[in-house]
């Protein structure tokens, strides 16, 4: 790969990031730079964008719970709001066309392709969004995600029937041998141990099992990948393998979004008619809302969810390169898609980041579009007499809310976002709800009456803990705010966010780990422990 391309995808990732934006919007842009400086992406820049989506989609069955798809606001969703955008947004580019340029040639065939293509939302730039702020686990990160899987599952259907490739009858044969094939799965998981390996296993998952066998037998390869990545998900190691892969995920995805910058010319009636586009995109968000709290969603779910909705899609472009090839649609409209892609990611970055400070200003409004009716994503209350709240019941929250239990028996609730995880807590007698700590709607009903009188956070994502500690004190919290970090840079952010204690977990543990061997050891060997202590008093 050229290293101009190395040199300028990171120097522009850089300055996204000072400004606060991800850094893929940086990517992105120089994309677009290197395209008007003559580069080309080429053969090896288009095999790492595949492979970066394709172990994204890994990613992304490794912790899909199939059931969830099933849920009518998934399902339901994502069917009302497609035909939604194909029937509204195929007219008016058809009249658009018709009357600004009739030179596209865009016929009724041809705009509601179009229109097919803008329906789906980003996949990859939804999972980055949500990540970075935290929010992957969260209900509306959940809902955004199911809904993009069955887009992609809209997409791989129609991509399928199109081009007319036809399954082979393999096909009938290799899904119900890797359903069989799930425990040796698990097998070769634990096998693999916690290094370089069980990474590479991660690879051997999506790239072999997967993609090339869904491949072989006539299916999307990327669809593999995630079909594997859910029989792999529900083996308990799942988060350890998921997290072996990000960094080599991350990397790759880099050439994926340098890919889009350089596909095709670029041009003023491109340019004029992805401005058209991009206009349309808030009747997206507008109906994804207005769908999900049809759904009985709550408007903050629904708003939130809708924000990482907000762009096109990368399967969009696919959809139009296939119409290109095929001959259905101009390869302008193909440069028109690719940037009004890119504007909607740009657009989208800082909505994603102000999402939760601008629900706050408009809740009011919003809340009066939610339907007054018991859904599992409504929000807990407070028992009675409870003054502690420990928010992520993984294993650091887990010994902390044990820890404050034995000390203050009956005053300490905990608090996860996971509902498979709040269920197996609470079939152990413990006292944990399903709550988010970055939700503005949670705080607000526990503010007002000071019901707790210390917040532990101790959620696995320095991103969901710096969320949530700006979510409590922007409604006031007048509690103790103690939050477990990682990295030196972490406790310092949290410190500037005015936490009234930081708590570094790998210098602690370092020093608890110190003091459980000393006093072991002295209970051990007290004649050396007393030898020792004689020798140094003697210095």
């Amino acid at each position: 790969m050229d290293i101009l391309l190395i040199a300028i995808a990171f120097l522009f990732g850089l300055v996204a990031r000072q400004f606060r934006l991800p850094p893929l919007v940086g990517f992105l842009v120089a994309g677009f730079v290197l395209q008007a400086l003559g580069k080309q992406g080429g053969e090896t820049l288009r095999a790492v964008s595949d492979l970066g989506v394709t172990l994204l989609l890994f990613s992304i069955g490794l912790k899909l719970k199939v059931r969830g798809l099933m849920r009518p606001e998934i399902w339901g969703t994502t069917t009302l709001h497609t035909g939604f955008v194909v029937l509204l947004f195929a007219p008016v580019l058809y009249l658009a066309a018709a009357w600004l340029a009739p030179d596209p040639g865009l016929d009724w065939k041809t705009a509601f392709l179009l229109a097919f293509a803008l329906s789906f939302s980003s996949t990859v730039f939804a999972v980055k969004a949500l990540d970075e702020n935290g929010d992957l686990g969260a209900a509306h990160g959940r809902v955004a995600i199911g809904i993009l899987v069955m887009q992609d599952v809209f997409a791989v259907l129609f991509l399928t029937a199109s081009t007319g490739k036809i399954p082979s009858l393999w096909a009938l044969l290799a899904i119900p041998v890797l359903l069989i094939a799930r425990p040796l799965f698990g097998w070769i998981v634990n096998r693999s141990g916690h290094g370089e390996l069980l990474t590479l296993c991660g690879l051997f998952f999506a790239l072999v099992i997967g993609a090339r066998v869904f491949d072989v037998v006539g299916l999307k390869a990327d669809l593999g990948a995630l079909f594997v990545g859910v029989l792999v998900g529900a083996h308990p190691r799942a988060g350890e393998l998921k997290k072996s892969l990000n960094d080599i995920t991350d990397l790759l995805l880099v050439g994926f979004f340098l890919q889009i910058g350089l596909e095709g010319a670029l041009s003023w009636q491109g340019l004029a008619w992805s401005l058209l586009i991009l206009v349309l995109l808030p009747l997206k968000s507008i109906a994804f809302f207005g769908l999900l709290t049809r759904f009985r969603l709550r408007a903050r779910t629904s708003w939130m969810a809708a924000a990482s909705l907000s762009t096109y899609s990368e399967f969009g472009l696919i959809v139009m390169a296939l119409g290109v090839a095929q001959g259905w649609i101009g390869a302008e409209w193909l440069v028109a898609v690719a940037l009004a892609l890119s504007f909607s990611f740009l657009a989208a970055a800082p909505l994603n980041r102000r999402a939760e400070p601008l629900y706050d200003s408009i809740s009011d409004p919003l809340k009066r579009w939610e339907i007054k009716c018991p859904h599992e994503d409504d929000l807990p209350a407070l028992g009675k007499g409870e003054r502690v709240a420990v928010f992520g019941m993984g294993r650091v929250g887990l010994a902390v809310y044990h820890a404050l239990e034995s000390r203050f028996p009956g005053l300490v609730i905990g608090f996860d976002r996971d509902p498979t995880a709040v269920a197996g807590h609470l079939a152990l007698e413990r006292n944990v709800k399903l709550a988010d700590a970055t939700d503005s709607d949670f705080w607000e009903t526990v503010c007002p009456c000071d019901g707790l009188d210390l917040a532990v956070l101790a959620m696995p994502t320095h991103a969901a803990n710096v969320h949530a500690v700006e979510t409590l004190r922007r409604h006031g919290f007048k509690g103790v705010v103690a939050v477990a970090g990682k990295y030196t840079e972490d406790i310092r952010e949290l410190r500037r966010l005015g936490v009234d204690t930081a708590f570094d977990l790998y210098s602690k543990a370092g020093s608890s780990f110190a003091g459980h061997v000393i006093s072991v050891f002295t209970q051990q060997r007290p004649d050396l422990a007393k030898e020792w202590r004689t020798v140094l008093d003697g210095d």
